[in-house]
């Protein structure tokens, strides 16, 4: 039963630069697994209807995903974990971050733009975890590259060997449909697919009578096309895939609902169940009988009617039971869950019972922070939950001293959910935010408005760079501290920070201070790392 219930689950990640259509991919596999009954129409970078994975206001607004959303579904007999992930630039660390709690990763790459920057950035840290990909490349009802040329730029750009398992008929105004290699069947486009169905025939293989039939002088070019396929890449391997060597290409346009339902039957198929976790004691085997968990993301007031602070959990191993104390290693303390929840985007449901790869929602008032983890006991904390140097900085200025304490909660708050660093310094209790991208402000600004009736404006710093400071040498650290207080900093945990205006400044305080270590990035709240402003 246990085994049985581990084997069913798939969680994954979808991954893209803006525009690449994530969201909406995301909607339609919702829709084919009978999630969602219709899906929201995201058309010109406006969202006429919202879609079902984006439930902040202002992303309904602006017409971008800004945080990661959870879905679970059923398809397939199996239980499906789906995150969906902003694709801006800007909200990269909430990317990485959901990267550390899926098995697998689905890639949308724009037939028409090809493979973008912020594409290459997530492939850099999937290839970094060996976290198997899959690539559809979308918008086949529009005219875009060639799609030998699209996959030699993906090999290139992404570098990974590719092996594509279904095969377009033509593109853009003449697109006819897809021939999928994995199962030799035919999916034919009809444009403005409202429905969710597809028209489907079997083929006994490439040189059937009935392509030609429904291709006409289609048929020898797709002839011609899969020959060269299976001439110049190698035949698709499962286990290359699962080594994270080897990633299925599949072609559609998900705005049209076509090509989906073909990769998400697959996707069922190949995708791995549960993974091993490392943490710092041992790696943490999905099939062990004890429970362990880890906190990847924070999200405050998901529904703002009922200030509700939630805590996303990963299970890694055991059985996670309603009512059952768990113990919070960071803590030190037990706690049980009394309203568990798993989630459809905004829509929650209690749930009595989860298992490893199943990733659920831990209502918080304030116990939970990112990276920390939950066991029946063990005193273990996982790895790769990263905490990154900011590059842009501004310090908060109330301009509603009426409102300070509701200033200063959602300032906690908001930046526990780890989009953001919030950072103090004693000389005049000044509040520095420090983000990897100027949308965050937005952000934060609007939701400190709406959310907490609190506003504020932000100053631009001349900060280009935070580092974390370690010594073994107190008494060098204590001087450091005492010549360069005006641009020492603590973060939330009590941490000892160093802004630094440039590179010039920070490379010639690092010679000038060989005894001080300077991190770039903090493995988060772990409470190991060392990182503690030790000044004496």
């Amino acid at each position: 039963m246990y085994s049985e219930e581990i084997s069913k689950r798939r969680t994954f990640a979808i991954i893209s630069h803006p525009d690449a259509g994530k969201t909406t991919l995301t909607e339609k596999l919702l829709l084919f697994g009978g999630a969602i009954q219709t899906a929201g129409a995201v058309k010109s970078n406006k969202i006429k209807k919202s879609t079902s994975s984006d439930f902040m206001e202002i992303e309904r607004q602006r017409g971008i995903s800004v945080a990661t959303s959870v879905m679970n579904f059923e398809y397939n007999g199996q239980k499906i974990n789906l995150l969906d992930t902003p694709g801006h630039k800007d909200f990269a660390e909430d990317v990485y971050r959901t990267l550390t709690a899926v098995d697998s990763v689905i890639i949308v790459v724009d037939c028409v733009k090809g493979v973008e920057e912020q594409t290459e950035k997530l492939m850099e840290v999937c290839r970094m975890r060996k976290t198997p990909v899959i690539v559809f490349i979308n918008k086949l009802d529009r005219e875009g590259k060639r799609p030998f040329e699209l996959l030699d730029e993906i090999e290139a750009k992404l570098r990974i060997k590719v092996r594509p398992l279904s095969w377009p008929i033509s593109m853009g105004s003449s697109f006819k449909g897809v021939y999928n290699l994995y199962d030799k069947s035919l999916y034919l486009f009809r444009p403005g697919g409202a429905s969710i169905g597809e028209e489907v025939l079997t083929v006994h293989d490439i040189d059937d009578r009935v392509l030609d039939e429904h291709l006409g002088e289609y048929a020898a070019q797709l002839r011609e096309d899969v020959a060269l396929l299976d001439g110049v890449y190698e035949p698709f391997e499962q286990g290359r895939y699962l080594e994270a060597e080897l990633a299925p290409v599949f072609f559609g346009s998900a705005v049209n609902n076509f090509g989906v339902k073909e990769l998400l039957n697959i996707f069922t198929t190949i995708a791995p169940p549960p993974l091993s976790r490392p943490a710092d004691t041992r790696a943490i085997h999905p099939h062990e009988k004890t429970f362990s968990g880890f906190v990847f993301k924070i999200h405050a007031n998901i529904d703002p009617r009922h200030r509700d602070r939630i805590a996303f959990l990963r299970i890694c191993s055991g059985k996670f039971e309603r009512n059952k104390f768990f113990h919070h290693v960071r803590l030190g303390k037990d706690f049980k869950f009394r309203s568990p929840a798993s989630f459809l985007a905004r829509e929650k449901s209690i749930i009595e019972e989860a298992y490893p790869g199943d990733v659920i929602g831990l209502y918080d008032t304030g116990n939970f922070k990112i990276g920390d983890t939950l066991t029946e006991g063990e005193k273990i904390m996982f790895h790769g939950i990263p905490s990154f140097s900011p590059e842009v900085f501004r310090e908060v200025l109330n301009t509603d001293p009426m409102r300070s304490k509701q200033l200063e909660k959602g300032l906690e708050q908001l930046t526990d959910e780890g989009v953001a660093q919030l950072f103090s310094h004693k000389q005049g209790n000044r509040r520095i935010i420090g983000t990897v991208g100027e949308l965050q402000f937005d952000v934060i600004q609007y939701r400190l408005l709406h959310e907490y009736g609190a506003s504020c404006r932000f100053v631009p710093l001349s900060y280009t760079k935070a580092c974390w400071l370690t010594s073994t040498n107190i008494k060098k650290l204590a001087e450091f501290s005492r010549y360069r207080s005006e641009h020492l900093f603590t973060d939330k945990d009590g941490s000892l920070v160093y802004f630094s205006a440039s590179d010039w400044t920070l490379k010639h305080v690092q010679e000038e201070y060989p005894e001080i270590e300077f991190h770039f990035s903090s493995e988060v709240n772990t409470g190991r790392s060392g990182l503690k402003a030790r000044t004496a």
